[in-house]
Protein backbone atom coordinates (compact mmCIF):
# COMPACT_ATOMS: atom_id res chain seq x y z
CA UNK A 1 0.00 0.00 0.00
CA UNK A 2 2.67 2.44 1.15
CA UNK A 3 4.86 1.77 -2.38
CA UNK A 4 1.76 2.63 -4.27
CA UNK A 5 1.64 6.15 -2.37
CA UNK A 6 4.96 6.41 -3.12
CA UNK A 7 5.02 7.46 -6.65
CA UNK A 8 2.12 10.12 -5.93
CA UNK A 9 4.14 11.67 -2.84
CA UNK A 10 7.32 12.08 -4.62
CA UNK A 11 5.09 13.41 -7.60
CA UNK A 12 3.95 16.42 -5.05
CA UNK A 13 7.47 17.26 -3.81
CA UNK A 14 8.29 17.48 -7.52
CA UNK A 15 5.27 19.96 -7.98
CA UNK A 16 6.06 21.90 -4.93
CA UNK A 17 9.72 22.20 -6.06
CA UNK A 18 8.95 23.39 -9.82
CA UNK A 19 6.47 25.98 -8.45
CA UNK A 20 9.07 26.87 -6.02
CA UNK A 21 11.51 27.41 -9.34
CA UNK A 22 9.26 29.71 -10.82
CA UNK A 23 10.10 32.31 -8.32
CA UNK A 24 13.82 31.90 -9.23
CA UNK A 25 15.58 34.92 -9.99
CA UNK A 26 17.29 32.84 -12.78
CA UNK A 27 15.42 33.14 -15.85
CA UNK A 28 16.41 30.14 -17.33
CA UNK A 29 15.18 28.22 -14.03
CA UNK A 30 11.97 29.91 -14.65
CA UNK A 31 12.22 28.87 -18.42
CA UNK A 32 12.90 25.08 -17.49
CA UNK A 33 10.13 24.71 -14.60
CA UNK A 34 7.75 25.96 -17.03
CA UNK A 35 8.76 23.13 -19.42
CA UNK A 36 8.93 20.70 -16.62
CA UNK A 37 5.16 21.90 -15.61
CA UNK A 38 4.14 21.74 -19.58
CA UNK A 39 5.18 17.82 -19.66
CA UNK A 40 3.94 17.02 -16.56
CA UNK A 41 0.34 18.46 -17.55
CA UNK A 42 -0.34 14.98 -18.98
CA UNK A 43 -0.96 13.84 -15.60
CA UNK A 44 -4.70 14.64 -14.47
CA UNK A 45 -3.55 14.87 -10.88
CA UNK A 46 -0.52 17.24 -11.60
CA UNK A 47 -2.81 19.24 -13.95
CA UNK A 48 -5.48 19.60 -10.86
CA UNK A 49 -2.35 20.46 -8.42
CA UNK A 50 -1.30 23.58 -10.26
CA UNK A 51 -4.55 24.28 -10.37
CA UNK A 52 -3.96 26.13 -6.43
CA UNK A 53 -0.48 26.89 -6.54
CA UNK A 54 1.22 27.08 -10.17
CA UNK A 55 -1.50 29.21 -12.13
CA UNK A 56 -1.14 32.39 -10.84
CA UNK A 57 3.07 32.04 -11.19
CA UNK A 58 3.16 31.45 -14.53
CA UNK A 59 0.55 34.58 -15.72
CA UNK A 60 3.36 36.65 -13.52
CA UNK A 61 6.30 35.37 -15.59
CA UNK A 62 3.92 36.07 -18.67
CA UNK A 63 4.73 40.25 -17.79
CA UNK A 64 8.53 39.08 -18.11
CA UNK A 65 10.65 41.02 -20.21
CA UNK A 66 12.38 38.20 -21.91
CA UNK A 67 10.76 36.66 -24.30
CA UNK A 68 11.90 32.89 -23.83
CA UNK A 69 10.59 33.12 -20.32
CA UNK A 70 6.91 34.67 -21.54
CA UNK A 71 6.91 31.66 -24.35
CA UNK A 72 7.82 28.76 -21.29
CA UNK A 73 5.10 30.34 -19.11
CA UNK A 74 2.14 30.53 -21.99
CA UNK A 75 3.38 26.97 -23.18
CA UNK A 76 2.40 25.32 -19.75
CA UNK A 77 -1.00 27.78 -19.05
CA UNK A 78 -1.66 26.09 -22.21
CA UNK A 79 -1.35 22.87 -21.55
CA UNK A 80 -2.74 23.34 -17.86
CA UNK A 81 -6.12 24.78 -19.89
CA UNK A 82 -6.66 22.31 -22.71
CA UNK A 83 -9.67 20.09 -21.71
CA UNK A 84 -9.71 21.98 -18.10
CA UNK A 85 -12.37 24.12 -17.36
CA UNK A 86 -11.11 24.66 -13.86
CA UNK A 87 -8.14 25.42 -14.73
CA UNK A 88 -9.37 28.23 -17.41
CA UNK A 89 -11.43 29.36 -14.87
CA UNK A 90 -8.63 29.50 -12.31
CA UNK A 91 -6.21 31.71 -14.77
CA UNK A 92 -9.30 34.08 -15.38
CA UNK A 93 -9.59 34.87 -11.80
CA UNK A 94 -5.40 35.41 -11.47
CA UNK A 95 -6.21 38.00 -13.69
CA UNK A 96 -4.94 36.58 -17.21
CA UNK A 97 -7.07 38.09 -20.01
CA UNK A 98 -4.72 41.05 -20.42
CA UNK A 99 -1.18 39.52 -20.08
CA UNK A 100 -2.00 37.17 -22.28
CA UNK A 101 -3.58 39.29 -25.01
CA UNK A 102 -0.38 41.13 -24.76
CA UNK A 103 1.72 38.50 -25.05
CA UNK A 104 -0.29 37.93 -28.73
CA UNK A 105 2.40 40.91 -29.83
CA UNK A 106 5.36 39.16 -28.94
CA UNK A 107 8.42 39.03 -30.65
CA UNK A 108 8.29 34.74 -30.28
CA UNK A 109 6.46 33.27 -32.41
CA UNK A 110 5.73 29.94 -30.09
CA UNK A 111 4.70 32.73 -27.20
CA UNK A 112 2.18 33.43 -29.97
CA UNK A 113 0.80 30.22 -30.98
CA UNK A 114 0.58 29.27 -27.04
CA UNK A 115 -1.12 32.59 -25.41
CA UNK A 116 -4.06 32.30 -28.20
CA UNK A 117 -4.45 28.62 -26.56
CA UNK A 118 -5.13 29.65 -23.80
CA UNK A 119 -7.54 32.47 -24.78
CA UNK A 120 -9.31 30.11 -27.12
CA UNK A 121 -9.61 27.33 -23.92
CA UNK A 122 -11.21 29.83 -21.87
CA UNK A 123 -13.63 31.04 -24.16
CA UNK A 124 -15.10 27.50 -24.51
CA UNK A 125 -17.09 29.58 -21.27
CA UNK A 126 -19.51 31.79 -22.16
CA UNK A 127 -18.79 33.61 -18.97
CA UNK A 128 -15.27 33.95 -19.45
CA UNK A 129 -15.78 34.79 -23.54
CA UNK A 130 -17.27 38.06 -22.37
CA UNK A 131 -14.49 39.36 -20.47
CA UNK A 132 -11.91 38.31 -23.34
CA UNK A 133 -13.96 40.28 -26.10
CA UNK A 134 -14.49 43.12 -24.06
CA UNK A 135 -9.92 43.22 -24.10
CA UNK A 136 -9.98 43.91 -27.88
CA UNK A 137 -9.22 40.13 -28.62
CA UNK A 138 -10.28 41.21 -31.89
CA UNK A 139 -7.86 43.98 -32.60
CA UNK A 140 -4.88 42.05 -30.83
CA UNK A 141 -5.62 38.65 -32.95
CA UNK A 142 -4.92 40.73 -36.40
CA UNK A 143 -1.11 41.04 -36.22
CA UNK A 144 -1.04 36.69 -35.46
CA UNK A 145 -3.58 35.91 -38.71
CA UNK A 146 -1.53 37.59 -40.70
CA UNK A 147 1.43 35.96 -39.48
CA UNK A 148 3.88 33.90 -41.74
CA UNK A 149 4.06 31.06 -39.36
CA UNK A 150 1.55 28.45 -40.10
CA UNK A 151 1.11 27.89 -35.90
CA UNK A 152 0.16 30.91 -35.24
CA UNK A 153 -2.22 31.36 -38.59
CA UNK A 154 -3.86 27.66 -37.26
CA UNK A 155 -4.22 28.65 -33.56
CA UNK A 156 -5.47 32.80 -34.19
CA UNK A 157 -8.40 31.33 -36.58
CA UNK A 158 -8.81 28.84 -33.54
CA UNK A 159 -9.17 31.99 -31.32
CA UNK A 160 -11.34 33.64 -33.89
CA UNK A 161 -13.54 30.72 -34.12
CA UNK A 162 -13.86 30.61 -30.04
CA UNK A 163 -14.91 34.50 -29.76
CA UNK A 164 -16.83 35.87 -32.33
CA UNK A 165 -19.62 34.11 -31.27
CA UNK A 166 -21.63 36.92 -31.20
CA UNK A 167 -22.71 39.79 -33.26
CA UNK A 168 -20.84 42.82 -31.72
CA UNK A 169 -17.42 40.52 -31.62
CA UNK A 170 -18.13 39.77 -35.08
CA UNK A 171 -18.49 43.54 -35.91
CA UNK A 172 -15.64 44.11 -34.23
CA UNK A 173 -13.43 42.06 -36.04
CA UNK A 174 -15.07 43.21 -39.58
CA UNK A 175 -13.93 46.68 -38.30
CA UNK A 176 -10.77 46.33 -36.87
CA UNK A 177 -9.56 44.45 -40.67
CA UNK A 178 -9.83 41.25 -39.60
CA UNK A 179 -11.83 39.60 -42.19
CA UNK A 180 -9.29 39.91 -44.91
CA UNK A 181 -6.48 37.89 -43.15
CA UNK A 182 -8.74 35.16 -42.42
CA UNK A 183 -10.28 34.91 -45.69
CA UNK A 184 -6.78 34.57 -46.93
CA UNK A 185 -5.72 31.73 -44.73
CA UNK A 186 -8.18 29.35 -46.63
CA UNK A 187 -5.84 29.68 -49.45
CA UNK A 188 -2.99 28.03 -47.18
CA UNK A 189 -1.28 24.78 -47.76
CA UNK A 190 -1.38 23.46 -44.64
CA UNK A 191 -4.05 21.70 -43.46
CA UNK A 192 -4.77 22.66 -40.18
CA UNK A 193 -4.88 26.09 -41.17
CA UNK A 194 -7.41 25.73 -43.59
CA UNK A 195 -9.41 23.56 -41.02
CA UNK A 196 -9.28 26.14 -38.76
CA UNK A 197 -9.98 29.23 -41.00
CA UNK A 198 -12.81 27.34 -42.36
CA UNK A 199 -14.24 26.57 -38.85
CA UNK A 200 -14.08 30.66 -37.63
CA UNK A 201 -15.32 31.22 -41.07
CA UNK A 202 -18.14 29.24 -40.32
CA UNK A 203 -19.07 30.82 -36.85
CA UNK A 204 -18.46 34.16 -38.78
CA UNK A 205 -20.82 33.77 -41.12
CA UNK A 206 -23.87 33.31 -38.55
CA UNK A 207 -25.72 36.79 -39.81
CA UNK A 208 -26.22 38.10 -43.19
CA UNK A 209 -23.92 41.11 -43.13
CA UNK A 210 -20.64 39.56 -42.31
CA UNK A 211 -21.66 36.75 -44.89
CA UNK A 212 -21.94 39.14 -47.41
CA UNK A 213 -18.99 40.77 -46.66
CA UNK A 214 -17.00 37.37 -46.80
CA UNK A 215 -18.58 36.70 -50.08
CA UNK A 216 -17.11 40.02 -51.16
CA UNK A 217 -13.66 39.11 -50.16
CA UNK A 218 -13.72 36.17 -52.05
CA UNK A 219 -14.68 33.84 -49.21
CA UNK A 220 -17.04 31.46 -51.32
CA UNK A 221 -15.37 31.08 -54.75
CA UNK A 222 -12.20 29.95 -52.52
CA UNK A 223 -14.38 27.29 -50.54
CA UNK A 224 -16.20 26.24 -53.38
CA UNK A 225 -12.35 25.76 -54.77
CA UNK A 226 -11.39 23.85 -52.05
CA UNK A 227 -14.75 21.76 -51.89
CA UNK A 228 -14.19 20.33 -55.27
CA UNK A 229 -10.61 18.95 -54.33
CA UNK A 230 -10.59 15.59 -52.85
CA UNK A 231 -7.47 16.13 -50.58
CA UNK A 232 -7.89 19.54 -49.37
CA UNK A 233 -11.52 19.57 -48.58
CA UNK A 234 -12.64 18.86 -44.87
CA UNK A 235 -16.06 19.03 -42.89
CA UNK A 236 -15.35 22.21 -41.77
CA UNK A 237 -14.91 23.88 -45.20
CA UNK A 238 -18.20 22.30 -46.54
CA UNK A 239 -19.73 23.65 -43.27
CA UNK A 240 -18.24 26.85 -44.34
CA UNK A 241 -19.40 26.93 -47.68
CA UNK A 242 -23.28 26.31 -46.88
CA UNK A 243 -22.93 28.73 -44.03
CA UNK A 244 -22.77 31.53 -46.50
CA UNK A 245 -24.56 30.29 -49.07
CA UNK A 246 -27.39 29.76 -46.42
CA UNK A 247 -27.20 33.68 -45.78
CA UNK A 248 -26.80 34.59 -48.81
CA UNK A 249 -30.04 32.87 -50.30
CA UNK A 250 -30.19 34.58 -54.03
CA UNK A 251 -26.69 32.83 -54.62
CA UNK A 252 -27.51 29.61 -53.36
CA UNK A 253 -30.66 30.05 -55.22
CA UNK A 254 -29.08 30.62 -58.03
CA UNK A 255 -26.41 28.18 -57.51
CA UNK A 256 -28.59 24.81 -56.37
CA UNK A 257 -31.85 25.52 -57.74
CA UNK A 258 -33.08 25.04 -54.06
CA UNK A 259 -34.15 26.84 -50.98
CA UNK A 260 -35.23 24.81 -48.06
CA UNK A 261 -38.19 25.38 -45.64
CA UNK A 262 -35.33 26.80 -43.08
CA UNK A 263 -34.16 29.13 -45.93
CA UNK A 264 -36.24 32.09 -45.16
CA UNK A 265 -36.71 34.48 -47.77
CA UNK A 266 -36.45 38.29 -46.89
CA UNK A 267 -36.15 41.36 -48.28
CA UNK A 268 -33.89 42.00 -50.80
CA UNK A 269 -33.95 38.38 -52.16
CA UNK A 270 -33.94 38.17 -56.10
CA UNK A 271 -34.39 35.36 -58.24
CA UNK A 272 -31.31 35.96 -61.44
CA UNK A 273 -31.87 32.81 -62.71
CA UNK A 274 -29.48 29.51 -63.23
CA UNK A 275 -26.23 30.82 -63.40
CA UNK A 276 -23.08 27.88 -64.03
CA UNK A 277 -20.37 26.59 -61.35
CA UNK A 278 -17.72 29.87 -61.33
CA UNK A 279 -20.35 32.90 -62.10
CA UNK A 280 -20.45 35.57 -60.35
CA UNK A 281 -23.39 36.66 -59.58
CA UNK A 282 -23.82 40.50 -59.68
CA UNK A 283 -25.11 42.45 -56.85
CA UNK A 284 -28.65 43.84 -56.88
CA UNK A 285 -27.53 47.42 -57.52
CA UNK A 286 -26.08 46.84 -60.32
CA UNK A 287 -28.75 44.68 -62.38
CA UNK A 288 -30.93 47.72 -61.04
CA UNK A 289 -28.81 50.05 -62.64
CA UNK A 290 -28.49 48.07 -66.18
CA UNK A 291 -30.52 48.96 -69.00
CA UNK A 292 -33.11 46.62 -69.85
CA UNK A 293 -31.86 43.88 -72.09
CA UNK A 294 -33.50 40.11 -73.29
CA UNK A 295 -32.04 38.62 -70.56
CA UNK A 296 -34.63 36.49 -67.77
CA UNK A 297 -36.29 39.09 -66.18
CA UNK A 298 -34.78 39.38 -62.74
CA UNK A 299 -37.62 38.71 -59.83
CA UNK A 300 -36.82 40.45 -56.45
CA UNK A 301 -38.87 40.41 -53.47
CA UNK A 302 -38.76 43.56 -51.36
CA UNK A 303 -41.60 44.86 -48.98
CA UNK A 304 -38.52 47.53 -47.54
CA UNK A 305 -38.94 51.19 -48.83
CA UNK A 306 -36.09 53.33 -47.94
CA UNK A 307 -37.36 56.42 -45.23
CA UNK A 308 -37.76 58.60 -47.88
CA UNK A 309 -41.87 59.73 -48.38
CA UNK A 310 -43.11 60.06 -51.84
CA UNK A 311 -43.94 63.68 -53.10
CA UNK A 312 -47.49 64.44 -53.89
CA UNK A 313 -48.31 63.39 -56.94
CA UNK A 314 -51.70 62.93 -59.02
CA UNK A 315 -49.76 61.13 -62.06
CA UNK A 316 -48.89 57.79 -61.93
CA UNK A 317 -44.89 57.94 -63.75
CA UNK A 318 -43.66 54.58 -63.14
CA UNK A 319 -43.03 54.25 -67.34
CA UNK A 320 -41.48 57.16 -67.18
CA UNK A 321 -38.65 56.18 -64.21
CA UNK A 322 -36.01 53.33 -64.17
CA UNK A 323 -34.61 52.07 -61.07
CA UNK A 324 -31.57 53.49 -61.25
CA UNK A 325 -32.88 56.90 -61.27
CA UNK A 326 -35.49 56.69 -59.01
CA UNK A 327 -33.34 56.15 -55.26
CA UNK A 328 -35.36 59.13 -53.57
CA UNK A 329 -38.77 58.61 -55.08
CA UNK A 330 -39.58 55.42 -56.99
CA UNK A 331 -42.20 54.68 -58.96
CA UNK A 332 -43.29 51.99 -57.04
CA UNK A 333 -44.09 54.74 -53.53
CA UNK A 334 -45.95 57.17 -55.99
CA UNK A 335 -48.21 54.05 -57.16
CA UNK A 336 -48.36 53.14 -53.96
CA UNK A 337 -49.94 56.77 -52.63
CA UNK A 338 -52.11 56.95 -55.65
CA UNK A 339 -53.50 53.21 -56.08
CA UNK A 340 -53.02 51.66 -52.61
CA UNK A 341 -54.68 54.21 -50.00
CA UNK A 342 -56.99 51.75 -48.86
CA UNK A 343 -54.82 48.44 -48.37
CA UNK A 344 -51.30 50.18 -47.75
CA UNK A 345 -52.03 51.56 -44.64
CA UNK A 346 -49.87 49.12 -42.49
CA UNK A 347 -47.16 50.33 -44.67
CA UNK A 348 -43.90 48.35 -43.89
CA UNK A 349 -41.26 50.74 -43.83
CA UNK A 350 -38.94 48.63 -41.93
CA UNK A 351 -39.89 45.92 -43.70
CA UNK A 352 -41.72 42.52 -42.86
CA UNK A 353 -40.29 40.46 -40.30
CA UNK A 354 -39.79 36.92 -39.05
CA UNK A 355 -43.14 34.75 -39.28
CA UNK A 356 -43.36 35.30 -35.49
CA UNK A 357 -42.97 39.33 -35.45
CA UNK A 358 -45.74 38.68 -38.07
CA UNK A 359 -47.66 37.06 -35.59
CA UNK A 360 -46.94 39.15 -32.25
CA UNK A 361 -47.87 41.99 -34.53
CA UNK A 362 -51.43 43.42 -34.68
CA UNK A 363 -52.99 43.70 -38.27
CA UNK A 364 -55.43 46.11 -37.53
CA UNK A 365 -55.38 49.63 -36.38
CA UNK A 366 -52.24 50.03 -38.47
CA UNK A 367 -53.04 52.80 -41.21
CA UNK A 368 -55.73 55.35 -39.44
CA UNK A 369 -53.24 58.21 -39.47
CA UNK A 370 -51.75 57.35 -42.82
CA UNK A 371 -55.25 56.91 -44.52
CA UNK A 372 -56.49 60.02 -42.81
CA UNK A 373 -53.73 62.16 -43.59
CA UNK A 374 -53.85 60.59 -47.28
CA UNK A 375 -57.48 61.56 -47.88
CA UNK A 376 -56.53 64.94 -46.34
CA UNK A 377 -54.11 65.26 -49.13
CA UNK A 378 -56.14 64.15 -51.86
CA UNK A 379 -58.76 67.19 -50.99
CA UNK A 380 -56.17 69.93 -50.81
CA UNK A 381 -54.80 68.81 -54.44
CA UNK A 382 -58.22 68.45 -56.20
CA UNK A 383 -58.59 72.52 -55.02
CA UNK A 384 -55.22 73.21 -56.36
CA UNK A 385 -54.65 75.86 -59.18
CA UNK A 386 -53.05 74.98 -62.44
CA UNK A 387 -49.63 77.12 -61.47
CA UNK A 388 -49.18 74.87 -58.30
CA UNK A 389 -49.70 71.90 -60.23
CA UNK A 390 -46.75 73.04 -62.45
CA UNK A 391 -44.72 73.77 -58.78
CA UNK A 392 -45.92 70.21 -57.46
CA UNK A 393 -44.41 68.52 -61.21
CA UNK A 394 -41.03 70.65 -60.79
CA UNK A 395 -40.44 69.20 -57.61
CA UNK A 396 -40.97 65.51 -58.47
CA UNK A 397 -38.24 66.04 -61.36
CA UNK A 398 -36.01 67.54 -59.25
CA UNK A 399 -36.45 64.66 -56.51
CA UNK A 400 -36.11 61.88 -58.97
CA UNK A 401 -32.87 63.53 -60.33
CA UNK A 402 -30.49 61.34 -57.83
CA UNK A 403 -28.00 63.91 -55.88
CA UNK A 404 -24.95 61.64 -57.50
CA UNK A 405 -26.10 62.82 -60.99
CA UNK A 406 -24.53 66.29 -60.59
CA UNK A 407 -20.51 66.85 -60.90
CA UNK A 408 -19.35 66.40 -57.34
CA UNK A 409 -21.82 65.89 -55.31
CA UNK A 410 -21.52 62.73 -52.85
CA UNK A 411 -23.95 59.30 -53.73
CA UNK A 412 -26.94 59.19 -52.15
CA UNK A 413 -27.64 56.38 -50.60
CA UNK A 414 -29.25 53.10 -52.98
CA UNK A 415 -32.54 51.50 -51.95
CA UNK A 416 -34.14 48.47 -53.90
CA UNK A 417 -36.67 49.27 -55.41
CA UNK A 418 -39.87 49.27 -52.96
CA UNK A 419 -42.69 46.69 -53.60
CA UNK A 420 -46.36 47.95 -52.25
CA UNK A 421 -48.16 44.94 -54.11
CA UNK A 422 -45.96 42.47 -52.03
CA UNK A 423 -46.59 44.43 -49.10
CA UNK A 424 -50.37 44.26 -49.81
CA UNK A 425 -49.97 40.69 -50.23
CA UNK A 426 -48.09 40.20 -46.67
CA UNK A 427 -50.65 41.93 -45.03
CA UNK A 428 -53.87 39.69 -46.60
CA UNK A 429 -52.49 36.36 -46.30
CA UNK A 430 -51.25 37.28 -42.28
CA UNK A 431 -55.10 38.39 -41.55
CA UNK A 432 -56.51 36.11 -43.45
CA UNK A 433 -54.87 32.84 -43.54
CA UNK A 434 -52.69 33.12 -40.82
CA UNK A 435 -55.63 32.34 -38.32
CA UNK A 436 -56.74 29.27 -40.13
CA UNK A 437 -55.78 26.49 -37.38
CA UNK A 438 -55.20 23.65 -40.04
CA UNK A 439 -51.56 23.92 -41.80
CA UNK A 440 -53.26 21.97 -44.62
CA UNK A 441 -55.76 24.30 -44.94
CA UNK A 442 -53.38 27.03 -44.36
CA UNK A 443 -51.34 25.58 -47.49
CA UNK A 444 -54.48 25.37 -49.83
CA UNK A 445 -56.03 28.79 -48.87
CA UNK A 446 -52.09 29.97 -49.85
CA UNK A 447 -52.14 28.59 -53.27
CA UNK A 448 -54.75 29.50 -54.44
CA UNK A 449 -54.72 33.56 -53.26
CA UNK A 450 -51.21 32.93 -55.39
CA UNK A 451 -52.65 31.76 -58.56
CA UNK A 452 -55.50 34.41 -58.03
CA UNK A 453 -53.02 36.97 -57.82
CA UNK A 454 -50.64 35.86 -60.86
CA UNK A 455 -53.67 35.04 -63.62
CA UNK A 456 -55.93 32.32 -62.20
CA UNK A 457 -56.17 28.83 -62.91
CA UNK A 458 -54.69 27.88 -66.38
CA UNK A 459 -55.83 24.70 -68.06
CA UNK A 460 -53.15 22.44 -68.99
CA UNK A 461 -54.67 22.61 -72.95
CA UNK A 462 -54.27 26.63 -72.42
CA UNK A 463 -50.87 26.99 -71.34
CA UNK A 464 -49.49 27.98 -74.71
CA UNK A 465 -52.44 30.51 -75.15
CA UNK A 466 -51.26 32.45 -71.88
CA UNK A 467 -49.38 35.07 -73.05
CA UNK A 468 -47.03 35.73 -69.79
CA UNK A 469 -44.08 36.32 -72.06
CA UNK A 470 -45.86 39.95 -73.20
CA UNK A 471 -46.53 40.87 -69.79
CA UNK A 472 -43.29 40.48 -68.56
CA UNK A 473 -41.84 42.38 -71.93
CA UNK A 474 -44.36 45.01 -70.90
CA UNK A 475 -43.35 45.66 -67.55
CA UNK A 476 -39.46 45.18 -67.84
CA UNK A 477 -40.45 48.39 -70.56
CA UNK A 478 -42.22 50.69 -67.87
CA UNK A 479 -40.12 50.13 -64.96
CA UNK A 480 -36.88 50.28 -67.37
CA UNK A 481 -34.89 47.76 -65.77
CA UNK A 482 -34.36 43.66 -65.75
CA UNK A 483 -35.79 43.69 -62.53
CA UNK A 484 -39.44 42.88 -61.47
CA UNK A 485 -40.86 43.16 -58.25
CA UNK A 486 -42.59 39.72 -57.86
CA UNK A 487 -46.23 42.03 -56.58
CA UNK A 488 -45.88 43.78 -60.21
CA UNK A 489 -46.61 40.78 -62.08
CA UNK A 490 -50.01 39.82 -62.50
CA UNK A 491 -49.45 36.93 -65.08
CA UNK A 492 -46.79 34.39 -64.17
CA UNK A 493 -46.17 30.92 -64.19
CA UNK A 494 -44.41 28.16 -62.67
CA UNK A 495 -41.81 29.92 -61.06
CA UNK A 496 -43.05 33.34 -60.60
CA UNK A 497 -45.90 32.19 -58.48
CA UNK A 498 -43.68 29.58 -56.75
CA UNK A 499 -41.40 31.78 -55.85
CA UNK A 500 -44.30 34.34 -54.25
CA UNK A 501 -45.50 30.94 -52.78
CA UNK A 502 -42.16 30.73 -51.12
CA UNK A 503 -42.08 34.10 -50.28
CA UNK A 504 -45.49 34.83 -49.05
CA UNK A 505 -45.44 31.25 -46.64
CA UNK A 506 -42.13 32.69 -44.82
CA UNK A 507 -44.14 35.40 -44.07
CA UNK A 508 -46.47 33.52 -42.31
CA UNK A 509 -44.85 30.84 -40.86
CA UNK A 510 -45.58 27.62 -43.23
CA UNK A 511 -42.83 25.99 -44.12
CA UNK A 512 -41.77 25.12 -47.51
CA UNK A 513 -39.12 24.17 -50.46
CA UNK A 514 -38.28 26.06 -53.33
CA UNK A 515 -36.84 24.04 -56.26
CA UNK A 516 -36.17 25.29 -59.35
CA UNK A 517 -36.60 22.96 -62.40
CA UNK A 518 -36.30 23.32 -66.16
CA UNK A 519 -37.83 25.21 -68.74
CA UNK A 520 -39.50 27.57 -66.59
CA UNK A 521 -40.62 25.28 -64.10
CA UNK A 522 -40.52 25.38 -60.31
CA UNK A 523 -42.41 24.26 -57.15
CA UNK A 524 -43.11 24.04 -53.89
CA UNK A 525 -42.78 21.19 -51.81
CA UNK A 526 -44.48 21.30 -48.18
CA UNK A 527 -44.54 18.12 -45.06
CA UNK A 528 -47.66 16.76 -43.63
CA UNK A 529 -49.00 14.41 -41.21
CA UNK A 530 -51.10 11.57 -42.45
CA UNK A 531 -53.98 11.50 -40.57
CA UNK A 532 -54.83 8.13 -41.34
CA UNK A 533 -51.56 6.88 -39.41
CA UNK A 534 -51.99 8.86 -36.36
CA UNK A 535 -51.58 6.62 -33.08
CA UNK A 536 -50.16 3.72 -35.28
CA UNK A 537 -48.19 2.15 -32.82
CA UNK A 538 -43.86 2.21 -32.16
CA UNK A 539 -44.13 6.24 -33.18
CA UNK A 540 -45.47 8.91 -35.54
CA UNK A 541 -44.53 7.91 -38.66
CA UNK A 542 -42.55 10.10 -40.93
CA UNK A 543 -44.56 12.98 -42.68
CA UNK A 544 -45.21 12.79 -46.35
CA UNK A 545 -44.15 15.42 -49.06
CA UNK A 546 -46.28 17.08 -51.15
CA UNK A 547 -46.12 19.03 -54.13
CA UNK A 548 -48.36 22.67 -53.94
CA UNK A 549 -50.53 23.16 -57.16
CA UNK A 550 -50.07 26.59 -58.21
CA UNK A 551 -51.23 26.55 -61.75
CA UNK A 552 -54.04 23.72 -62.95
CA UNK A 553 -55.72 22.98 -59.48
CA UNK A 554 -54.59 25.44 -57.30
CA UNK A 555 -54.21 24.69 -53.58
CA UNK A 556 -54.33 21.15 -54.71
CA UNK A 557 -51.53 18.81 -53.18
CA UNK A 558 -49.97 16.49 -54.90
CA UNK A 559 -48.01 13.40 -53.40
CA UNK A 560 -44.15 13.89 -54.72
CA UNK A 561 -43.49 10.54 -56.26
CA UNK A 562 -46.96 10.12 -57.87
CA UNK A 563 -47.35 10.27 -61.98
CA UNK A 564 -49.27 13.78 -61.55
CA UNK A 565 -46.45 15.25 -59.59
CA UNK A 566 -44.17 14.27 -62.32
CA UNK A 567 -46.10 15.81 -64.82
CA UNK A 568 -46.43 19.56 -62.80
CA UNK A 569 -42.62 19.44 -62.94
CA UNK A 570 -41.81 18.32 -66.34
CA UNK A 571 -42.64 18.68 -69.86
Amino acid sequence: MQQRQLPKQLMIEVEKCLIALLSSESDGTKIAASQAISAMCEHSGSKEFFNHQGIPQLIQLLKSDNEEVREAAALALANLTTCNPANANAAAEADAIDPLINTLSSKRDGAIANAATVLTNMATQEALRGSIQSRDVMGALLAPLRSANTVVQSKAALAVAATACDAEARAELRNSGGLEPLVELLRSKNDEVRRHASWAMTVCASDELMATELCRLGALDILEEINLSVSRKNKFSEAAYNKLLNNNLSLKYSQTGYLSSSNIIGDGFYDYGRINPGTKLLPLKDLCLQEPNDIRAILLVNSKSSDVSPPPSTEDKSSDIGYGRSISSSSSLRRASKEKTRKNSYHFSAGVGSPTEEKSEPTSGRNTALSKGTTKEKGLRKGRGKKEEEKVKEEEELITVPKWAGEGSPEKEWYPPFDPDFCVYVYEVTKSILPINSIKEQIEALAKYVAEKMGGTIPKDKLQDFSWELHISELKFQLKSNVIPIGHIKKGIFYHRALLFKALADKIGIGCSLIRGEYGRAWNEVKLMNKSQKGVIGGLPPPEVYLVDLMFHPGGLIKLKSREADLYRFL
